[in-house]
């Protein structure tokens, strides 16, 4: 089936002759480098590029010191538990050391008493 439209080569060709001058006058109409406004655009997108490395830097940092922090509280959180496993060791030691003096007072105490018996005994003979 055939387009209502059907170009010939004339027409075609006259249509791309069209797009390849609008394309130059595009180009030609495109600001210079030299451009005020170009420059203000440029200038402006530098000022937004600096600004977000500031914002970076400063995100960085913060993340760093919270970091430093976090170590500071578990390094103190971990010299805390290890202070109160040394103070529940010596107080176990110690209660071994009273049991085991406890132990020894009382075998001392029952064999002054035998001794005493037994003196007692050899009195009365």
């Amino acid at each position: 089936m055939r387009h209502p439209n059907d170009n010939g080569f004339a027409d075609r060709r006259k249509a791309a002759a069209e797009a390849k001058q609008l394309l130059l006058k595009k180009f030609v109409t495109a600001p210079k480098a030299d451009d005020p406004e170009l420059a203000a655009k440029l200038a402006e997108r530098q000022a937004l590029s600096e600004a977000r490395e500031i914002r970076r830097a400063e995100r960085a940092k913060a993340k760093a010191e919270e970091q430093e922090r976090e170590l500071a509280e578990a390094a103190a959180r971990t010299a805390a538990a290890d202070a109160e496993a040394r103070a529940e060791a010596e107080a176990r030691e110690n209660e071994a050391k009273n049991r085991i003096a406890r132990v020894v007072m009382d075998e001392a105490e029952r064999k002054a008493e035998r001794d005493r018996r037994y003196a007692a005994r050899k009195a009365r003979k």
